[in-house]
């Protein structure tokens, strides 16, 4: 079936459905779209809520970003782990920050 409106998901994105030893997606398309867009429109509205954290509070770019990640942890959420450590990485991204290399954990993991 064709479709017209094929939006680019990037393939770090889709990485975060693509099981080991697969090599597609494990959502259907439409789907994996709507979640990448979900989280993309979500990096985009925490740009400024980022970088007034770090001028106000005075805490590192890493703090910013470990504190946008929890905020986005919070029940009930409406994305994944995978999906919010993707949100703060492409939020670092957007604010031309050093990406973040390891997750974090929550007091409940560790």
């Amino acid at each position: 079936m064709y479709e017209e409106n094929q939006s680019f998901v990037p393939e770090s994105f889709m990485a975060l459905y693509v099981k080991k030893g697969q090599y597609k997606p494990s959502l259907p398309r439409a789907e994996l779209t709507q979640r990448y867009e979900w989280c993309e429109d979500m990096a985009n509205m925490l740009v400024d809520t980022a970088s007034t954290q770090q001028f106000q509070l005075g805490i590192t770019e890493e703090d910013v970003l470990e504190r946008c990640w929890r905020g986005l942890m919070v029940e009930p959420t409406s994305i994944s782990s995978v999906e919010s450590f993707w949100v703060v990485c492409r939020l670092a991204e957007l604010l031309s920050w050093p990406i973040p290399q390891a997750q974090w954990t929550l007091a409940s993991d560790a």
